[in-house]
C-alpha cells in the first residue's frame, strides 16, 4: 500500500477525473488540451484542497498520459499509453543505445533502433509535446498560486506556507522537463508563470540559455524545497533538486562547452554524506514491486511511483517496460505480469559488459536466455536477442503484488548508487575537490552489493566508469546521455548491432547527438529554427 500522496494524485485526478488539462501557452507548441471545455479555473481554486489537487497532476503526469489512465488523454491527437512521459523518456534513452532493442514496427519506432531518425517521428514530437505540457501545467499552477491570488482567496497562512512548497516542487518539475527538452533537443522555447496565457509564439533559446534557466532554477527553489527525506514519499525534496543539478553539471561539457566537473563532485559530496539517503543492501529489491518499502527506498532520491490497483495506465510507464519486455518461452506469471507484448530485449554488445549472462559473477546481469540467440538478425523476431529481467512486478519475498496487469513499481529515476558514480567520474575527470581514494571506495561498494569483484586505483577509468553504469543503471534511462557524454553515441567510436541500420552496426552521423525539432511543432511555431543536419 503506497502513502497517501500516491492516491491524491491518482484517486482524485483519475478515479473522481478532475481535469487539469488546460490551454496557457501550448497552442504555439502544437501541445493543445485533449478537452476545451476544462481548464484551471479560478473557480476551481476555490476549494483549498485543490492546491495538492494539482501538485499531483504534475506528478501524477510522469506516469500517466491523461486523467483516466490512457484514456482522456492530457493532448488532442497523442493517446493516452502513448504519450506517457516515462514511457517516451525509456524510447528516446534506450532505444537508441546499446541497451535496448525493439522488435515493433509501429511508424518510425524502427529509425529509434537505428539512429536514423527524421524530424517527421512522431515519437519524438510525443516526446516533445509532452515535455511542454508538463510546462503548462507547471506555470498555470505557478500563476494561480501567487501571494495576490492566494491572499485574494482568503488562503490562511498556515496553507500559504505549505503551497509555497508546493510551488517549489512545480518548479522542480518544470526544470525536469527543460532538463530534458535542452538534452535530447538543444535549443528550445522557454515559458513561464510570466508568459502570457494564449496563442503567442514563445522565443527559442539557445541550449546555454536553456542550461543557464534549468541551473538558476534549482538553485534558487532550494530554500523552499523540503528538507531532505523530510517529505511524503513520492514528492521531492532538498536532495532530488540537488541531484538533478549534479547531472547538469556533470553534462555541461555537452551542454554549454564548459567544464563544470569540480561542481558535480562537490554537489554529489553534499548527496552521500549529508542527505541523509541510504546505500540499499540488496540491488533487486530496487525494482521489485514493494520498492517504496522494502529498503530501496532509502537509496531512491526520485521515484516515479506506480501502484496497479491506482493507475488504469496499461500502456504507459512501468505497464509499458514490463509487458513489452515480456515474450518467447518467458513465463509472464514468473514476471508478476498476466502477458507478454514481444518487444524489448538487449543487443550483444551490452551483454557482453558482463563476465556472464546468469548473474553469477555480477547480480546485475539480469539476462533471459532460454529459447533466446544472443545475435539479432531480425530485428522483429524478440527470441532474437536476450531478454532483460532486472524489473519485476512481485514483492521482495516473492509475494504477489496488487495486481498483474498494471504493475506497482516505482520508476528510480535519481537514486544514491548513481550519485557515486557520479563522484567517481567526475573525480576522473580532474574535479579539484573529488578525492580518487573516495571515488574508488564508491564504486567498490556498489560492485561488492552485486557480487562482482573489487577493481584497483588503475582499472578506474573513463571507459569502465561508460561500462560501469552501464550495468549498474541500465535501463533507468539514462544511457543515451551518459554515451554522448563520453563521445560514443554517434560515431564509429562504439558500434553495436543495428546503430546505423546495419545487423554489425556502422558509424553514425555526429549531428545526431541532438535530435531534431519535431516537425509538426516547427509547422505550429514557425520561429522555431531546425538542428544542424536534419
Amino acid at each position: 500500500m503506497k502513502i497517501s500522496f500516491k492516491y491524491i494524485s491518482y484517486f482524485l485526478l483519475l478515479i473522481m477525473g478532475v481535469s487539469m488539462t488546460l490551454s496557457s501557452c501550448t497552442n504555439d507548441l502544437n501541445v493543445t488540451p485533449g478537452d476545451d471545455d476544462e481548464f484551471l479555473s479560478e473557480a476551481f481554486f476555490q476549494d483549498p484542497a485543490s492546491y495538492k489537487q494539482v501538485l499531483a497532476k504534475l506528478y501524477a503526469g510522469l506516469y500517466v498520459g491523461g486523467n483516466d489512465g490512457d484514456s482522456k488523454a492530457d493532448i488532442a491527437g497523442i493517446g493516452g499509453d502513448f504519450s506517457s512521459y516515462l514511457r517516451l523518456l525509456f524510447v528516446t534513452q534506450e532505444f537508441s543505445t546499446d541497451e535496448a532493442i525493439i522488435a515493433w514496427a509501429d511508424g518510425t519506432l524502427p529509425t529509434l533502433n537505428a539512429q536514423t531518425w527524421s524530424p517527421a517521428n512522431e515519437f519524438l514530437e510525443g516526446t516533445f509535446s509532452r515535455a511542454f505540457y508538463h510546462i503548462s501545467v507547471a506555470n498555470e499552477f505557478l500563476r494561480q498560486t501567487t501571494e495576490e491570488k492566494l491572499t485574494a482567496r482568503g488562503v490562511d497562512e498556515s496553507l500559504k506556507a505549505e503551497i509555497a512548497t508546493f510551488r517549489a516542487e512545480a518548479r522542480f518539475l518544470r526544470a525536469f522537463s527543460y532538463y530534458n527538452l535542452m538534452d535530447l533537443f538543444g535549443n528550445v522555447p522557454i515559458t513561464t508563470e510570466n508568459d502570457p496565457v494564449g496563442f503567442f509564439y514563445p522565443e527559442q533559446k539557445t541550449r546555454a540559455e536553456v542550461f543557464a534557466f534549468v541551473e538558476s532554477e534549482l538553485k534558487d527553489i532550494d530554500g523552499s524545497l523540503a528538507a531532505s527525506r523530510s517529505n511524503e514519499y513520492g514528492r521531492i525534496d532538498k536532495t532530488a533538486a540537488k541531484f538533478l543539478l549534479a547531472q547538469v553539471y556533470l553534462n555541461a561539457q555537452v551542454y554549454i562547452g564548459e567544464n563544470k566537473y569540480n561542481e558535480a563532485a562537490t554537489i554529489s559530496n553534499e548527496i552521500i554524506t549529508s542527505s541523509g539517503y541510504t546505500f540499499a543492501p540488496i540491488y533487486k529489491n530496487i525494482f521489485s514491486a514493494d520498492n517504496d518499502r522494502n529498503g530501496a527506498q532509502n537509496e531512491v532520491i526520485f521515484p516515479i511511483v506506480g501502484d496497479g490497483n491506482a493507475i488504469r495506465a496499461t500502456g504507459g510507464g512501468m505497464s509499458f517496460i514490463m509487458h513489452a519486455s515480456i515474450g518467447g518461452s518467458m513465463d509472464a506469471a514468473s514476471r508478476g505480469m498476466d502477458g507478454g507484448w514481444q518487444g524489448i530485449r538487449t543487443r550483444r554488445e551490452f551483454v557482453n559488459l558482463f563476465p556472464d549472462a546468469n548473474g553469477i559473477a555480477d547480480k546485475r546481469g539480469s539476462f533471459y536466455t532460454d529459447g533466446q540467440s544472443l545475435d539479432i538478425n531480425n530485428v522483429g523476431t524478440f527470441t532474437e536477442g536476450y531478454a532483460v529481467t532486472k524489473y519485476i512486478n512481485k514483492n521482495s519475498d516473492g509475494t504477489a503484488a496488487q495486481r498483474n496487469d498494471i504493475p506497482d513499481i516505482d520508476f528510480p529515476m535519481f537514486r544514491l548508487s548513481d550519485v557515486y558514480l557520479m563522484y567517481a567520474e567526475a573525480t576522473v575527470r580532474g574535479a579539484a575537490s573529488g578525492n580518487m581514494a573516495t571515488a574508488l571506495t564508491y564504486v567498490n561498494k556498489i560492485r561488492a552489493r552485486a557480487n562482482a569483484s573489487a577493481i584497483t586505483a588503475s582499472n578506474l577509468t573513463l571507459d569502465f566508469l561508460l561500462d560501469e553504469r552501464g550495468r549498474e543503471l541500465h535501463w533507468e534511462c539514462h544511457r543515451r546521455t551518459d554515451l554522448i557524454r563520453f563521445g560514443k553515441f554517434t560515431g564509429s567510436s562504439k558500434i553495436w548491432q543495428w546503430k546505423g541500420g546495419s545487423i554489425n552496426g556502422t558509424a553514425t552521423e555526429p549531428f545526431r547527438d541532438l535530435m531534431p525539432i519535431p516537425a509538426r511543432n516547427i509547422q505550429a511555431n514557425p520561429t522555431l529554427k531546425q538542428n544542424p543536419g536534419y
